[in-house]
């Protein structure tokens, strides 16, 4: 049985060293080569992380996967589920401190990940229902959605416009061939 530990991190003025130090204090004692740290955002797939992957590779059954908090290995519950159920068929125990270092893959690890997705996608769902009322509302009110038109862009398209092709208007106002015809027929 080996321990790895999985310190990850969003930007590059960003450190790991915290989480190693907590896992330290935490009692776990992880040789330094089997401490992986990566600097990617959370919402990138787990499984799509260049040192995740890696790091998978090396692990085996009988391993333990230690992360300081559950959103180390993604923002998304959805993926941070599907990752520690992968890893559980593997045979692969993931053991989060936040949540008392609780194996993930226990009884009690199980409920705590199906109450975190749960209450994710609620948060989720909730999210887009506001969203699509935000949406109706301004329809409602007659708003156009989308982007705003460009007046002085349709005014430089119409005035190089007469008797001249789309190419031709483009060249002569300095605007791409797409804007031309995105504004080609709004006079």
């Amino acid at each position: 049985m080996r321990t790895f530990a999985y310190c990850r991190v969003s930007t590059s003025d960003q450190t790991a060293e915290n989480q190693v130090q907590e896992l330290t204090a935490a009692g776990f004692a992880v040789e330094l080569k089997r401490i992986v740290t990566e600097t990617v955002s959370g919402s990138t797939v787990a499984a799509q992380r260049p040192q995740f992957a890696k790091l998978l590779e090396r692990m085996e059954e009988g391993d333990i996967l230690l992360v300081t908090k559950l959103d180390r290995l993604g923002r998304n519950a959805i993926d941070v589920q599907s990752t520690v159920k992968e890893l559980a068929k593997r045979g692969i125990k993931v053991v989060c401190l936040a949540l008392g270092g609780v194996d993930l893959n226990s009884p009690a690890g199980k409920m705590t990940m199906g109450v975190l997705t749960a209450v994710a996608e609620f948060e989720r769902d909730l999210i887009i229902e506001r969203t699509q009322a935000g949406l109706q509302r301004v329809k409602n009110e007659g708003k156009k959605l989308g982007r705003p038109v460009a007046t002085s862009t349709v005014e430089k398209v119409q005035a190089f416009k007469e008797g001249r092709s789309q190419s031709e208007v483009a060249k002569l106002s300095g605007l791409s061939l797409t804007t031309v015809k995105r504004y080609w027929n709004a006079g």
